[in-house]
């Protein structure tokens, strides 16, 4: 069989694999797919439905949207930045899944104040605010300012009002 032309979506999808400490068989049964043809996916033999890119994305803890992208389900111009660094926010292991989803709203709220919108998918939106963090505590979303940092103020020390 001749590899199809993936976007080097089973070359990534091994090197996620690896870096998320998975054998090929326990990265099959969490996304519920057969070895053999996770197998032919990473070998570059086998194009994935969008369904089965999702289920395998979501075993990984990683975007659904990179691998539509390597995959060519989704425009690879669009939005690239975004994708990108969600994924590897995702895929970072020093971050816990709540540090995760806090930076991710951190950064969609970036985008928004910048004019940018929202995610497609509501990705970041549909989880809202993690219980017990900082972006959660009474500010509206918002991560909570550093003790000696007022909204508004510099870092070369707090803002001075008048008074």
């Amino acid at each position: 069989m001749a590899s199809l032309n993936v976007g080097g979506l089973g070359e990534y999808l091994r090197e996620q694999r690896r870096n998320a400490q998975l054998s090929l068989r326990q990265l099959a049964d969490a996304a519920g797919v057969s070895n053999p043809y996770l197998s032919q996916i990473e070998r570059g033999l086998r194009k994935p439905s969008a369904e089965v890119l999702q289920q395998v994305a979501k075993a990984l803890r990683i975007s659904a949207e990179t691998l539509y992208v390597r995959a060519g389900i989704l425009d690879a111009e669009r939005d690239r930045d975004e994708v990108e660094t969600r994924a590897v926010i995702l895929a970072d292991p020093t971050l816990n899944e709540r540090q995760k989803q806090v930076l991710l709203q951190i950064y969609e709220s970036f985008r928004k104040e910048n004019g940018f919108g929202g995610t497609e998918d509501g990705e970041a939106e549909a989880d809202g605010p993690v219980p017990g963090t900082e972006a959660s505590a009474g500010t509206g979303g918002r991560p909570a300012e550093r003790p000696g940092h007022e909204a508004g103020g510099d870092d070369n020390g707090p803002r001075r009002t008048a008074g």
